[in-house]
């Protein structure tokens, strides 16, 4: 019995998507004052707020400014860029998967997701419980560092230790 052929993920931080390489992703830690990182829920699937790149998209940082207000209604500022996280399958070309973090400015109303007209969950919780979450082992546990260090050093925001329990809304 043959099986499948396996994807697997390389994470790059702080390195830029190699010339010629297709991005496909651009996903954020978003981190509110307390320390909480964002992620969203989707019929059952754990993930964290962002999309793919549209054609009208005049770079990374509009992507992402677009996906979290359509996905999960929330203003972000300040965005830096962490690095890549390449995707790799047997059978296709490699493509990038870019990662942010973000400082959470104001949680917006709900209202449905314009691709698909629904209303994604939204949690703030510790990092640890993010990752746990969304279970996508050790090339998250590199960005989720990466996340943690610049959300501690540039913003001064409690990560290890937040200051508020999880919100599930």
């Amino acid at each position: 019995m043959s099986h499948p052929p396996q994807t697997s993920y390389r994470w790059y931080a702080d390195t830029a998507v190699p010339d010629g390489m297709k991005v496909t992703q651009v996903y954020g830690w978003l981190v509110d004052g307390h320390g909480r990182v964002m992620a969203r829920i989707d019929n059952g699937h754990w993930g964290l707020p962002g999309g793919t790149p549209e054609p009208h998209d005049t770079d990374r940082v509009a992507t992402l400014v677009r996906e979290v207000d359509e996905e999960v209604q929330v203003r972000i500022a300040d965005p830096v860029y962490l690095g890549y996280q390449e995707v790799l399958h047997p059978e296709q070309p490699s493509h990038a998967q870019l990662r942010m973090v973000a400082r959470i400015v104001e949680l917006l109303p709900r209202r449905p997701d314009p691709d698909n007209g629904r209303v994604h969950g939204r949690l703030l919780a510790p990092f640890d419980a993010v990752l746990d979450r969304l279970n996508w082992g050790p090339s998250s546990e590199g960005q989720a560092a990466c996340a943690r260090r610049i959300a501690e050093a540039r913003w001064g925001l409690p990560v290890m230790s937040p200051t508020a329990g999880p919100a599930l809304d």
